[in-house]
Formats: structure tokens, C-alpha cells, sequence
């Protein structure tokens, strides 16, 4: 559920930039001042939203490292837990063959005595 949280919050944020930025290009398009003027008001904001969206792209990057890492290491750990259990589910097999190989035993020297 924060992953969603998360994901909404980044989507929002995208938006908010971008609306802020496509306000504020339209405000430079359609203010009284000069084309040369205009021009690099309008390069400086677009330096500006790229520096802000490079910025997004590597805390997303980031986030997506995390969870990518962190799922490694839960794989990680429910692997090396399947080894312990079919260890233990091994070990618990080879004694109930020997138990019943034993029990064979026993009823094969009772029936053997029985019989003669």
C-alpha cells in the first residue's frame, strides 16, 4: 500500500512541476518584454525543470534500487529457509525409513520364530 502511496505522491509531484512549468513558460510567452529577453527566461526554466526532473529520475532510480535489493534479500532468505526445511524434511524421511526398516526387521524375526 506505500508503494501506491508512493507512487501517487510521485505522480503528483510530476504534475505539479509540469503544470508549474508549462504556467510559467505561457506567462513568459505572453509577457510585454523583449524576444531576447523572453528566450533566455525561457532557456533558465527549462535548465531548471530538467535539474528538478534529473533530481526525480534519481530519487525513482534510488527507490527502485531499494525495493530491488530488498526483494534480493527476502529471495535470499525464503531460499535459504527451503533449504532448511527440506534438510529437516530429509532427516525426518531417512528416520522414518529406518524406523520402518527396523519394525520389518522385528516382525520378520517374530513371524520366523512363529513359523519355525
Amino acid at each position: 500500500m506505500s508503494e501506491d502511496k508512493n507512487n501517487t505522491l510521485m505522480v503528483g509531484s510530476l504534475m505539479l512541476i509540469a503544470g508549474g512549468i508549462l504556467g510559467a513558460g505561457a506567462a513568459l510567452l505572453f509577457a510585454p518584454q523583449s524576444g531576447k529577453k523572453t528566450r533566455r527566461d525561457i532557456k533558465k526554466i527549462a535548465r531548471r525543470a530538467r535539474s528538478e526532473a534529473e533530481e526525480m529520475v534519481e530519487d525513482f532510480t534510488d527507490k527502485v534500487t531499494d525495493v530491488v535489493d530488498n526483494l534480493n534479500d527476502k529471495t535470499q532468505d525464503i531460499l535459504a529457509r527451503g533449504k532448511e526445511i527440506s534438510q529437516d524434511v530429509k532427516k525426518d524421511l531417512i528416520k522414518a525409513f529406518e524406523e520402518g526398516k527396523d519394525r520389518l526387521e522385528k516382525e520378520k524375526s517374530r513371524l520366523a520364530r512363529m513359523l519355525g
